[in-house]
């Protein structure tokens, strides 16, 4: 394990530099880790003239520096380097912090290819460093309450579950994420597909079976922006997962039908819009939904709100400085975001093949 920064109660302090201070860096990373007790947020690698200044007002104290190379001059300094760069860019940033004995958190999708990711996960080993991707999901305060439900057995026999991530962002706006070319990894089925098949695989297991629809609808996009996957798991559940760029009215997030009862749940949950406010993690109200919110559990003449549990996103790095200090398991594994990525590789082959893809291995 790498040196860390001076003591406090719990362990040493884990110093952090964090590449990237985009809207993911700055919303989704940065507010997390400067909240995490055993954090602190070190550098911030950002060229940007109007990024580094935001850095600089927000965390004062945090060095400031335009380029990843710069950081590996200090890497003596900084134990956990985070990653919230263009897809294309994430191994050889996490190849190179490995490296210089850095441990590696590193934005969804981790890797562009499972055959990457999986050379990522060897460097790990070799390295004896961690690398833990960001699945921020997970703790969403909707999908944790699906979750407690379907462990208290609320559904009965659970037989088919939709999930949606719908936007209505009819213009093009010319960025990385809006790319089909090659090696970007661009398109919603690697960016919010990430979170979908990853939640999916997390209630329902391993999965035997994909099928896919990929449009790209909007003028002056190559990548696809109006996705549908089909996951038929091995424990016999069907998944349909869906995210659009072009839905002009809501849609459910969540739809679970069971044996017993359904669920139906609408809207987003309430972490991003709070951090992209400015509003620090943690306390007592953080990641509560209003009552109106909940959604409703039941069957076709009974049905009843379910309180929504509250997000907790902080939940994440507090697990990151718990493998880090303490050596307890990683808040999220590598083979997990490996096989999330196969099922991705599976959609496209069904795509653009127009058939259901059999996965060689349901645990692959």
């Amino acid at each position: 394990m790498a040196a860390t920064g001076k003591q406090e109660r719990g362990g040493p302090i884990v110093r952090v530099a964090l590449i990237g201070f985009g809207p993911g860096g700055a919303y989704f990373h940065a507010p997390l880790i400067a909240a995490t007790p055993g954090l602190t947020l070190s550098v911030v690698v950002t060229s940007d003239e109007g990024r580094r200044a935001q850095a600089l007002r927000d965390y004062p104290g945090v060095t400031v520096v335009a380029s990843a190379a710069e950081l590996w001059d200090r890497s003596s300094e900084i134990d956990l380097v985070v990653i919230a760069t263009p897809n294309r860019t994430h191994a050889p940033l996490v190849l190179a912090a490995f490296d210089h004995r850095m441990h590696a958190v590193v934005d969804k999708p981790f890797a562009v290819t499972t055959a990457e990711g999986r050379t990522m996960a060897d460097a790990a080993r070799a390295a004896g460093r961690l690398l833990i991707p960001y699945q921020n999901r997970r703790w969403d305060g909707d999908f944790l309450t699906v979750r407690a439900l379907l462990a208290e057995g609320a559904f009965g026999t659970v037989h088919h579950f939709e999930s949606r991530f719908d936007r209505w962002r009819p213009q093009a706006t010319g960025r990385w994420r809006e790319s089909g070319e090659p090696g970007v990894a661009g398109g919603l089925l690697y960016d919010l597909g990430s979170h979908l098949i990853d939640q999916a695989l997390l209630l329902f297991g391993p999965v035997t079976a994909v099928y896919a629809e990929l449009d790209t609808r909007r003028p002056g996009v190559t990548a696809a922006d109006d996705v549908f996957v089909s996951l038929t798991h091995a424990n016999g559940v069907r998944s349909h997962l869906y995210a659009s760029a072009l839905e002009a009215q809501a849609t459910p997030r969540f739809r679970v039908s069971g044996s017993v009862a359904s669920l139906v749940k609408w809207g987003f949950d309430v972490q991003e819009a709070a951090l992209k406010a400015g509003v620090k993690p943690g306390g007592g109200a953080w990641g509560q939904e209003p009552p109106e919110r909940w959604g409703m559990l039941g069957t076709e003449t009974a049905s009843a709100p379910v309180p929504t549990q509250a997000g907790d996103y902080p939940a994440f790095y507090a697990g990151v400085a718990a493998a880090i200090r303490d050596g307890a398991p990683p808040p999220v594994h590598v083979h997990e975001a490996i096989a999330m990525l196969n099922v991705i590789e599976a959609a496209q082959r069904a795509a653009r093949e127009r058939r259901v893809v059999e996965l060689a291995s349901a645990h692959e």
